[in-house]
């Protein structure tokens, strides 16, 4: 059980404390850690961010020193600390998906993390997709029970007593429990988010006791122990609860949260996600479901996108066209803009080879000839989704660099013919802080009780 500061409600603790509760997100990213602080009204009160020093790579092999995350982390409270008006209330962490390391008792980590797009696992893929049911969100060289069964077969690390994501580790620094996790981040550790347990096909790969425990996102873990919050200036009294995904956490960040309503990331690739009153699972289609609490987040992630714009031109050259793009009036151009061969979503097929002839003579025609194509892929994608059991959306959200592109957005609503909306935050961190105040209230309705 949680050590309890809140007594008989949020409102009462407010009044005893008589400071306004304060929530922070915390997203690790791939290039930086970002804090940031909301009140009990959603409003941004504060926004801190360090850099992080790029991982270490060796062709598919991708690693980092957690102790650089622990680092970051610490700045950033600190530094909030500082800025804030009052102690922080409660607080939740986000982190890149599968990535994954091992500890011993005392949450020290045994060696490097695998980064979550370490691909090294190959052989461990190939084991889980003999034995894992096609649904199970473990298959791929990048899940987190294929770089689990790799770190055990090729390091053989001594005293391994938990596996763990990366906000996981990073919740048990400030708490000292390493044996816990969430949902989301266990997806890819074969965790069933239907029937809520860890399924016994698992038990033929893996020592069933290194398992996290696994809660929903946002749900109360424990207080800062005492010796970690004074260096940092935490509150002590600080309660820490269990996180989730960068990208989810990015997807709460919108405000999306009605069954039908979507979100399209438009960043180096093209990801889309949408609530769901039921799961929806193809692995080939390459489609997934995230549990969240009482509805679902079914989804899928192309490899189109921005990076294949960059390719071709400078982002001063993509700016300077925007303007001369005609949304009304389509180019006919029918590509697949793909960086190299293979594809994840709407259909997975490895061998997909990119299409992105012919090419015009004129700079802008294929410029907006891409933003078609990758809006085609976009639609093709929630046409994909409804057709396996989810709603089609009602109102699309979009984030990422794309997002600022009003002739693209245009284009889109063209082929979705849906509202599309901009939301007013986007960053993962931000959703991780909504996650830290769902957390406090749901401390505050249980001491009610």
């Amino acid at each position: 059980m949680i050590n309890s500061p809140f007594g008989v409600g949020a409102y009462s603790y407010i009044q005893m404390t008589l400071a306004p509760p304060i929530f922070v997100g915390i997203d690790i990213g791939t290039s930086g850690c970002r804090g940031c602080a909301i009140d009990i009204g959603g409003h941004l009160l504060a926004e801190q961010a360090i850099e992080l020093p790029a991982p270490s790579r060796r062709g598919v092999e991708v690693e980092q020193e957690p102790l650089i995350w622990w680092q970051a982390l610490t700045a950033v409270l600190t530094q909030l600390c500082d800025t804030l008006p009052y102690p922080i209330t409660a607080l939740a962490i986000d982190g890149t998906s599968a990535t994954v390391l091992l500890v011993d008792k005392h949450g020290t980590p045994l060696g490097p993390a695998l980064m979550y797009n370490d691909a090294r696992a190959t052989q461990e893929a190939e084991q889980i997709r003999q034995i894992g049911p096609r649904e199970c969100g473990a298959h791929g060289a990048t899940s987190s029970l294929a770089k689990l069964l790799w770190l055990l077969k090729n390091t053989q690390p001594h005293g391994v007593h938990h596996v763990l994501h990366q906000a996981d580790w990073l919740a048990g620094k400030l708490t000292g429990r390493f044996d816990i996790s969430d949902e989301n981040n266990c997806l890819k550790l074969g965790y069933d988010t239907i029937l809520c347990h860890w399924p016994s096909w698992i038990a033929k790969v893996v020592d069933m006791a290194s398992l996290p425990q696994v809660q929903p996102p946002g749900t109360p873990i424990a207080t800062v122990k005492e010796n970690v919050a004074k260096p940092i200036g935490l509150n002590p009294k600080t309660v820490v609860v269990s996180g989730t995904t960068d990208s989810i956490a990015a997807f709460l960040a919108t405000g999306a949260e009605q069954v039908g309503q979507a979100v399209t990331s438009l960043g180096s690739t093209l990801a889309l996600k949408m609530v769901s009153d039921k799961p929806v699972f193809s692995p080939e289609y390459g489609v997934y479901s995230h549990r969240l609490w009482d509805k679902w987040l079914a989804g899928g992630a192309s490899n189109t996108g921005g990076a294949v714009l960059l390719k071709y031109f400078t982002p001063s050259a993509l700016a300077s066209m925007t303007s001369q793009l005609q949304p009304d009036q389509s180019t006919q151009l029918d590509y697949y803009p793909l960086l190299s061969v293979g594809e994840r979503f709407p259909v997975a097929d490895p061998k997909r080879r990119p299409r992105l002839e012919p090419r015009p003579a004129e700079d802008v025609i294929f410029f907006q000839g891409l933003l078609e194509s990758i809006a085609r892929i976009e639609a093709e994608g929630y046409q994909r989704l409804y057709s396996l059991g989810a709603p089609y959306p009602t109102t699309v959200y979009t984030v990422g660099g794309g997002a600022k592109n009003s002739a693209w957005t245009q284009i889109r609503q063209n082929l979705l013919s849906v509202h599309m909306q901009t939301p007013q935050y986007t960053e993962a961190a931000y959703g991780a802080a909504l996650l830290a105040k769902r957390g406090f209230f749901a401390t505050c309705s249980r001491s009610k009780r």
